[in-house]
């Protein structure tokens, strides 16, 4: 039973009892009635609207899906990170640290993901005893 449905049960009591609105009780009891009324409505409103935000941030959640599968060209939901060193590499462009694995480092390049510009570089020039997974290098 919703908070509504609970609130015209309390207003069917009251008018089976015939509470008499010249009473000082009568009064209290039928003004307290009306604001059960109001905050039930108030409540519905809220419900609502929260299943419209709900709905909302499911088409956002779907669309950040879509545009990471086109940047990125894959789902990273089953990737793990764990499996492999990752490093730090920072965009020339605008500054922004880009994470990439040593597969990404072989393939020579990778786009920034901040500002799209493409970032390159040469693994031969990387020494494995100097770099450390993580590090700027």
């Amino acid at each position: 039973m919703t908070i509504s449905e609970k609130v015209a049960y309390i207003k069917g009591l009251t008018d089976g009892m015939k509470i008499d609105d010249s009473t000082n009780e009568g009064k209290v009891i039928l003004a307290m009635l009306d604001v059960l009324k109001e905050v039930a409505l108030e409540l519905e409103d809220i419900d609502d609207t929260l299943d419209d935000m709900a709905e909302i941030v499911g088409d956002i959640e779907e669309s950040v899906y879509d545009l990471e599968d086109e940047v990125y060209g894959g789902d990273f939901g089953d990737y793990d990170f764990d499996d492999d060193d990752l490093y730090e590499i920072a965009c020339r462009g605008c500054g922004n640290t880009v994470s990439v694995d040593m597969s990404m480092l072989e393939d020579g390049s990778v786009n920034c993901p901040n500002c799209g510009a493409l970032i390159e570089f040469d693994i031969d020039i990387i020494d494995a005893d100097e770099c450390e997974p993580g590090s700027d290098r």
